[in-house]
Formats: structure tokens, C-alpha cells, sequence
């Protein structure tokens, strides 16, 4: 047996060291470095909230849609002045070997009024040397659309087929004088349930309903899965997801969304979507 050399010692362990933490991510709600991030918020400890953003590479903050600086994502924190913060845990789980850790929060304020402030945030973990690092934020205050308590809704099963299901809709909408809507997304994917919530809106299931069939199109754990479909209704996956497209009973291709213009539906307004859906339901017989 050849002498093991220290790098290999220092990898086994750094796997090790990730392996432990995302069991510890996967079996509960609790996620140390983000209690660690907490504690500096309500400790309003700037540095330290500070050291925990990941450096090499910067790590990526945008507040609805709009990027920010780490600076700028710690002064909103401290900024609050929170005296307590109530999270509702979203998503805690390993993705692409980081640690995926999305929350709702409802943050007791210091500010002058006492107003209560609540927010989605997104946050992706990773692991650097030895500490775990912010590597990307996203953050919706006051989200108008409702934002899932969990991901456990199956919206888009893996045994499921597609193409069967496009062909299906495309002879129901044929026949009822509707279009189709194909919905391209995945269930690891948090704004597609927040799409799939927004769509079961009282002010949008009855448009919905009335002028469209409904179609998911999975896309997979690695977004490779039915890529002739994303082809086919040139759905641009590097502008994220959920994307949609809109299609004839025929199959011919109406519109598809180019520029993610859903992919934080997070942060949309419901009637950004009912203006969508009546801008493309079928022309009036």
C-alpha cells in the first residue's frame, strides 16, 4: 500500500466534513451555520454577519430582482434593528453539493413604529475550508403572492409523460376552442410552487380554466430532462425557471417567455400573470 499523502488526508476529510453537514441539513429544519447567521443578526453584529458572505467567489445578493452588494444585504438586516425573527423553514437540503436553505420569516422590528416585516429568503451555503459560506441570496419582503410553507407537492412526477400529456391536451383544447399552456419547471424548483399556488388564485383559476390546458413539463434534478421539448418551445433554461410557452391545439407555437420573465415569481404580482393569460387565451369565435 502506497503512503497516503496529506492532500488526500485533507479531502477525505473535507468530504466528510460536507457529507456530515448535509445529513445534519437533510434530517431536520436545523442547519447550524444559519443559526450561527441568526444570532449575528439579532446580535446586530456586522462583522460577523459579515465574514459568513462568501468571498472567492463574491457571493451573489439580489433583493427581488435587482442585485445587490453584501453590504448592502447586511444593512437591511441590521437595519431592522430585529428583536426576534419566527422562521418557517421552507427548504433545507443538499443541491449540486451546497446546502439549499430556504425560509419564511416574520421579523419583530426595533424600528420606530414596531412594524412587523415579513420576507422569503433563499439561501445557498457553501462549503469553504473549514466554515460554511453564503454563496447566494435571494430576498423577497413582503412577498404579494403566497410562498409555500414546503415543497412536498408532487407538480411535476417523475413517472410522468409529457409528450402523452401535450398530445392529450392538445385534443382537449381543440376541442373545447382552447390553447395549451406548457409550464417548464421542476419540483426542486421554489417558484414553481409558487407559480403552481398563484395559479389556484381566486382571481386566476377561472381564467385559467376557462381558456387553457395545463401542462408540466419536468425538467429533472439537472434540468436535462425533456430537452426536444425545450427545443421545440424554445425555452431559454439559462434565464431560469419556471418558464412557460403557449401553444395551438395544432402545436404550433404562440408565445414562449425568452427572458424569465417568471422565474422569480416570488416576487411578481398577481396581476402581472392574469395579464399574461388574457393577453394570450384564444381570439373570441
Amino acid at each position: 500500500m502506497k503512503p497516503i499523502s496529506q492532500f488526500a488526508v485533507l479531502l477525505s476529510l473535507s468530504i466528510s466534513l460536507v457529507a456530515s453537514a448535509q445529513n445534519a441539513a437533510s434530517a431536520s429544519n436545523t442547519f447550524p451555520p444559519f443559526e450561527q447567521w441568526k444570532q449575528a443578526v439579532l446580535a446586530g453584529d456586522a462583522s460577523a454577519l459579515k465574514a459568513m458572505y462568501s468571498t472567492d467567489p463574491p457571493a451573489k445578493i439580489t433583493a427581488g430582482t435587482t442585485p445587490q452588494s453584501v453590504d448592502a444585504d447586511v444593512s437591511f438586516w441590521l437595519g431592522l434593528k430585529p428583536r426576534d425573527i419566527k422562521v418557517e423553514v421552507v427548504r433545507n437540503e443538499p443541491r449540486h453539493g451546497r446546502i439549499s436553505y430556504i425560509f419564511r420569516a416574520e421579523v419583530a422590528t426595533g424600528l420606530p413604529n414596531g412594524q412587523t416585516v415579513r420576507l422569503t429568503n433563499d439561501q445557498t451555503w457553501d462549503h469553504q475550508g473549514s466554515q460554511w459560506r453564503l454563496l447566494a441570496v435571494e430576498r423577497t419582503v413582503a412577498p404579494q403572492l403566497a410562498q409555500p410553507a414546503n415543497m412536498k407537492k408532487d407538480i411535476y412526477p417523475a413517472d410522468a409523460d409529457a409528450h402523452a400529456e401535450l398530445k392529450e391536451a392538445e385534443e382537449k383544447a381543440a376541442r373545447d376552442h382552447k390553447r395549451v399552456l406548457l409550464i417548464f419547471g421542476a419540483n426542486w424548483c421554489f417558484d414553481c410552487h409558487v407559480l403552481d399556488m398563484a395559479f389556484q388564485r381566486p382571481d386566476l383559476a377561472p381564467v385559467l380554466a376557462a381558456n387553457y390546458e395545463v401542462v408540466h413539463v419536468d425538467l429533472g434534478p439537472e434540468e436535462e430532462k425533456n430537452a426536444d421539448l425545450v427545443r421545440e418551445y424554445e425555452i431559454p433554461l439559462n434565464k431560469g425557471v419556471p418558464a412557460m410557452a403557449v401553444v395551438d391545439p395544432d402545436g404550433k407555437l404562440v408565445i414562449s417567455q425568452k427572458n424569465g420573465e417568471v422565474e422569480d415569481a416570488r416576487g411578481l404580482a398577481p396581476d402581472f400573470l392574469l395579464e399574461f393569460l388574457n393577453k394570450w387565451k384564444p381570439v373570441a369565435r
